[in-house]
């Protein structure tokens, strides 16, 4: 084999590698996002259940860069202090060791299997979470299938002159080599996709164990920077996190670089192969960094804070801004802050929702993606209201308002229910209808229109339920769910007839518009349930539900 076909299937190896790395980050993220958000926002009782959400999650996502994102993110919003997020990134370091140490075993019969049940699940699921865990199966096979693929194809620069004299200057300057690994990682933004490479090059002894440590060591200190560089337009809160991993990183290279080579007999003493040497080091490295530094985080937040102070960022509009730290001890306006701030939560939704079904009639691409887009401020609005009432609830809460504690964190988690249908149902739905270029008929149109308004009615008044508790409001939600309902088993029943009236006409098109329609329609109805679903606790405190909608058994 040539050098550039050598040179071709490596690069192409790394890009398979990247690609299942992505799959598996974007199946993780849309089957289990908002799970993860949840498991970070909720760590932050000190500093080691910090560190041990930022390690889960950087196993489950298998990205350390997209758990520092999130980190940052939390902290931006100031729902975290800067100590904590420092403490999820470092576990978020050893995560990443942790992967490239299962990674290390001989997984070669998994491939075929992932890959073959992943297509199986992907293409046998309409959408949702399954979809996503069949890309995961996907991901997964197509990672080990690169592995395998970059260590046959490097075996032959074992015989190349030219190779060896390039990798043995490496081996002879280390310094060189960790600036090496740090451009590389950087370019890949993956700290983990460069010690797979480095893994499978000191397998194939294309590298010695030398450079390849080396090399690791720059794949940390680069993996730091993409954080950096998506933060630099947030606020200096959400960069505070990113750098101080910059620095711990950066710290802990300067400290191993001198003690490689005392490090080489002791890593051949546990493990004699070279792939499994370089993944020991690799979880040692951010081991260390872990006992070093997650002592340190309090003197390094306020090293932070001074290095980058909060001089007073302009307010954002789709970011929580009434949840006052302060009014935690006065529960009544804490309460009022939280309703406030789920008002402004609604508004966000309401265009979210016009845009989503606008996106869907018009075949509107750019509008779908700027949909999904939004979801992101849903989920944040939702996760800085679920802090505040988390707080709020340890304070000592009379019957009343611990009984509307409960109330809004349900109606919350209500709308960040619809948010999550209208990204994964409706958008997907549009983006499908705009690909293959459907349309609905007049007939589909007006009675999709119509439920449309009755949803945003429902909508208008869920949040008037939500800002009276009126018993008479309520019961006019629960009468606005029964007309939605009747509305779309007539539409669906019109649909069908009109289906059954063009049978001998239809075209392959017809019927995806068809199944597409009867998709939203349900989507519509799940939607319009979350939003009446208000009415039930203030109904129900006031006696007007019935226990069970069973006839009693007559035995």
């Amino acid at each position: 084999m040539s050098g550039t076909a050598i040179l071709i299937n490596l690069l192409g190896g790394v890009a398979l590698l990247l690609w299942g790395l992505r799959m598996v980050r974007t199946g993780v993220t849309r089957a289990f996002g908002g799970d993860l958000r949840h498991l970070l926002g909720h760590s932050l009782r000190n500093r080691f259940t910090a560190f041990a959400a930022g390690l889960g999650a950087t196993v489950v996502l298998q990205s350390s860069t997209a758990t520092s994102l999130l980190a940052a993110s939390f902290a931006g919003r100031h729902l975290m202090a800067t100590a904590p997020a420092l403490a999820i990134l470092l576990g978020a370091d050893v995560g990443t060791s942790v992967v490239a140490q299962v990674l290390t075993f001989d997984l070669s019969l998994l491939s075929p299997i992932l890959l073959l049940s992943g297509l199986i699940i992907f293409h046998s699921a309409s959408g949702g979470r399954r979809r996503s865990i069949g890309r995961i199966c996907l991901g997964l096979g197509l990672i080990l299938l690169a592995l395998r693929l970059i260590v046959s194809t490097s075996e032959p620069l074992r015989d190349s002159t030219l190779a060896q004299q390039i990798l043995t200057s490496l081996t002879n300057e280390a310094a060189i080599a960790v600036l090496v690994g740090a451009a590389i990682a950087w370019l890949s933004h993956s700290s983990l996709t460069t010690v797979l490479l480095i893994m499978s090059l000191a397998a194939g002894q294309v590298i010695s164990i030398g450079a390849a440590l080396a090399l690791v060591l720059g794949a940390n200190l680069g993996a730091a920077a993409p954080p950096i560089v998506a933060t630099l337009r947030s606020g200096v809160v959400a960069r505070r996190p990113p750098l101080g991993n910059l620095i711990f990183r950066l710290s802990g290279c300067l400290l191993a670089l001198p003690l490689l080579s005392e490090a080489l007999p002791w890593l051949s003493m546990l493990e004699a192969d070279a792939a499994r040497q370089v993944a020991n080091f690799h979880t040692a490295f951010n081991l260390c960094l872990a006992i070093l530094f997650l002592p340190l985080i309090g003197p390094m937040s306020r090293l932070l804070e001074a290095l980058l102070p909060d001089v007073g960022e302009v307010d954002d509009e789709t970011r929580p801004r009434h949840l006052d730290a302060a009014a935690l001890d006065n529960p009544p306006v804490a309460l009022a802050n939280v309703r406030r701030e789920v008002v402004r939560m609604g508004e966000v939704l309401e265009q979210m929702f016009n845009q989503g079904f606008e996106a869907l009639c018009n075949n509107d691409k750019a509008l779908a993606s700027k949909v999904e887009k939004t979801d992101d401020v849903i989920d944040g609005f939702h996760a800085a209201i679920m802090q505040y009432l988390t707080l709020l609830s340890r304070e000592p809460l009379g019957d009343r308002d611990s009984q509307l504690c409960a109330n809004l964190l349900m109606f919350t988690t209500n709308m960040e229910h619809v948010g999550d249908i209208i990204e994964l149902n409706v958008v997907e739905a549009a983006r499908k209808k705009s690909q293959q270029q459907l349309q609905f008929s007049n007939e589909d149109l007006a009675d999709l229109t119509t439920l449309l308004d009755l949803v945003r009615d429902s909508m208008r008044i869920c949040f008037a339920v939500l800002l009276s508790d009126d018993i008479t409001v309520a019961r006019q939600l629960i009468g606005q769910k029964t007309l939605f309902r009747q509305q779309e088993m007539e539409s669906t029943s019109r649909h069908q007839q009109r289906q059954r009236s063009a049978a001998t006409n239809s075209t392959a098109n017809g019927v995806d518009a068809s199944s597409i329609f009867l998709d939203v329609l349900r989507d519509l109805r799940r939607i319009n349930s979350h939003l009446t679903s208000a009415a039930y606790p203030i109904l129900d405190s006031a006696g007007e539900l019935r226990a069970s909608r069973l006839r009693p058994h007559r035995g």
